[in-house]
């Protein structure tokens, strides 16, 4: 098991160090963009809903400077690899030197292609990249080194965007580049959250209101040690049989521009004109919206046995309706709910496996970690990743003097 935050050095740290031995220079300015985990409002960003993520102390951490070209330059710290590219020369499916390209360059190379094609007046970087989010682990790794990018992007040409306007780039470059038809909770998670608190985010006004989280509680993140790669999962194809549902239920109520239209209090009589599975998916989202309304009031007021409660049923409905749970995530949940001290637990991310978000009383973490983990290994013969966080700020630049 471990914390965040141990005594290795931060991402930012590393990143700093290796740009000198890299580049033979001194970087201009570091930047960290966090990691984050969904507290409640799951597979309904895209679905214009409400969702209500936290940003957490694992992060991506950059160090750069400025070129007076369109030439970006990368190291990757936990690949031990570089990558080129030309800004002027990306479009989605074009190859990042050298052949093959690695994986992990499609992120920066995808937020610069978005930015050129906002016609932003972008300058090339030497950067060194490091970071302590796990990939594959539902944790938007991904959406971390977009935002950290699209954040060095802006300060090495002072482009004056504001850290929404960064997710917007980052959230274009996932699904136009990248092709991954996510929603922009993990962009603006990223980029907009505030230290100690959630962000209850409209994703059709993109409107964001920042909830305290109360002192006595902690998030303990545990991992199924199940990866899912959410180009080849079913995340796309939940996607379209959300648009199908919706296109369905125009039909029958003009009203309903999104799954986000159907009303919460009476979805039955409109649900069951759907075919299986989407009448599933639908009642998921449907239900899931109204959840995270209901989980924003509790903390507001404190009523925390009603917030646990609350990430409960969101489990069963991604298990049961939306079917993006396995065996492995519902197993951490079940050992969450017997655990002492919990609140409420819940898989978090796209599913297919990854972490579970688990709301713990902070007396009791430690217990709760050792039973869980235990419980876990004696199941499936593995100790799982466990991490404990506070709520983390969002993005942001320093320079290095």
């Amino acid at each position: 098991m471990s914390t965040m935050k141990s005594s290795k050095r931060e991402p930012v740290d590393a990143a700093r160090d290796a740009f000198r031995d890299t580049f033979s220079a001194q970087p201009q300015w570091t930047c960290r963009a966090p990691g984050r985990v969904n507290l409640i409002g799951e597979h309904v960003d895209y679905n214009e809903g409400l969702v209500l993520p936290v940003a957490i102390d694992l992060e991506i951490g950059l160090a750069f400077r400025r070129r007076d070209d369109r030439r970006v330059r990368i190291h990757s710290l936990s690949f031990d690899e570089t990558a080129e590219f030309d800004i002027d020369d990306l479009a989605p499916g074009s190859p990042v030197a050298p052949p093959p390209p690695p994986s992990w360059s499609v992120y920066p190379a995808a937020v610069a292609w978005a930015m050129r094609r906002a016609h932003l007046p972008l300058l090339g970087i030497d950067a060194t990249i490091a970071g302590d989010i796990p990939p594959g682990a539902g944790l938007s790794s991904s959406a971390a080194v977009e935002i950290a990018f699209a954040a060095a992007f802006r300060q090495v040409a002072d482009l004056g965007l504001s850290d929404l306007e960064l997710a917007r780039h980052a959230h274009a470059a996932e699904n136009d580049f990248v092709g991954v038809r996510c929603g922009m909770m993990d962009q603006i998670a990223s980029a907009c959250a505030r230290r100690g608190r959630a962000a209850l985010i409209d994703c059709r006004s993109l409107e964001v209101r920042h909830i305290a989280l109360p002192p006595a509680l902690r998030m303990v993140i545990v991992d199924s040690g199940v990866d899912r790669e959410l180009r080849d999962s079913e995340y796309n194809q939940r996607r379209l049989e959300c648009e199908e549902a919706a296109r369905r239920l125009a039909a029958l109520d003009d009203g309903i521009a999104s799954l986000r239209d159907v009303p919460a209090e009476a979805p039955t009589s409109l649900l069951d004109a759907l075919p299986a599975p989407l009448d599933r998916r639908a009642r998921h989202v449907v239900g899931e919206i109204e959840r995270v309304r209901l989980a924003a009031a509790a903390l507001e007021n404190n009523e925390t046995e009603r917030f646990g409660e609350l990430l409960f049923a969101s489990h069963r409905s991604l298990r049961d309706d939306f079917e993006v749970s396995c065996e492995e995530l519902d197993t951490l949940v079940e050992l969450g709910r017997q655990a002492a001290g919990v609140i409420g637990s819940r898989l978090t991310g796209a599913g297919f496996g990854g972490c579970t978000v688990n709301v713990v009383s902070a007396a009791l973490v430690s217990d709760f970690r050792r039973y869980v983990a235990d419980g876990y290994e004696r199941l499936y013969g593995r100790r799982p990743r466990t991490w404990v966080s506070d709520p983390a700020p969002g993005v942001s630049v320093d320079p290095v003097w």
